[in-house]
């Protein structure tokens, strides 16, 4: 007898996960969610992007459900009204962007409305503001107004093992007053502590009322393994770290080979052994 896995919700990543290194939607993977639909599974999406960073993608994926940009700092609905927001703590926010800085990272400041940094020609600003389709704004400084709406603050490094080594740092300051975790591997994102992924599958969990077992999460970076424990099944992308893979239930191509795409058909879509 087979059966296909008692799946109702696909929730995605989306940088390395559901776009291509270029920040591509293929054709590919927009047919994979219209096939979801056809089976009667419900597709969102979650990244450390801010939700209008990811705009773009609620028309062509014709996306209905709730979308948890910042990590969960922000839930909104398709039309970008707000369901619920957690900034950080003020104290919170100035002890971490004290601590990137100190570590030798640039600092961004993402408040609900607006993307503060000091330095427009610093590095990847312009890669970031060509994929979230909107420019940051530029101050002085960052003033204990802008760090008491902040939902995220990001240090950004070029050097991977700086940005490890600070990671480290802030997680051992912070512990549980913040969800610190690395979005790609020159980002480090800190967040509410309630603002991570895991917590994205217990939130659509209850606005959608499907239970987390049948919840099934796809992604590639750290701050994807709290979605995968908290999921009923979930997918680590080819191009995904060694150590997120073994936390998965399973393994896909990579996001230059429509990984996405492929598993949705694999592992959600097609019938399994049951």
């Amino acid at each position: 007898m087979t059966t296909r896995r008692d799946i109702r919700l696909v929730l995605a990543d989306v940088d390395g996960t559901l776009v291509t290194p270029d920040k591509v939607l293929t054709e590919a993977a927009q047919g994979a969610v219209r096939d979801l639909d056809k089976a009667g599974i419900a597709f969102a999406i979650t990244s450390g992007r801010p939700p209008r960073g990811m705009s773009m993608l609620i028309a062509p994926l014709d996306l209905r459900v709730a979308i948890a940009g910042f990590n969960g700092g922000e839930f909104v609905n398709p039309d970008l009204s707000l369901i619920e927001s957690h900034t950080l703590e003020p104290a919170v926010a100035s002890e971490a962007l004290k601590l990137i800085l100190e570590q030798g990272l640039d600092a961004w400041v993402y408040t609900e409305k607006q993307w503060l940094l000091r330095d427009s020609q610093a590095a990847h600003v312009a890669r970031e503001a060509w994929t979230v389709k909107f420019e940051p704004r530029t101050v002085a400084s960052f003033t204990p107004e802008h760090l008491a709406h902040a939902v995220k603050i990001v240090g950004v490094s070029d050097d991977a093992d700086q940005a490890a080594a600070c990671d480290r740092v802030v997680v051992s300051a912070l512990g549980e007053r913040a969800s610190v975790a690395r979005s790609q591997s020159y980002y480090l994102d800190v967040t509410h502590p309630l603002a991570n992924k895991g917590a994205v599958v217990t939130k659509l969990s209850q606005l959608l009322n499907i239970a987390p077992a049948q919840i099934a999460t796809i992604g590639d970076m750290p701050n994807d393994v709290r979605m995968f424990a908290r999921s009923g099944f979930s997918i680590a992308m080819g191009n995904a770290r060694d150590d997120v893979k073994t936390q998965a239930s399973a393994v896909t191509d990579n996001n230059e080979n429509d990984g996405f795409a492929k598993a949705m058909q694999k592992f959600i879509l097609s019938p399994v052994a049951g």
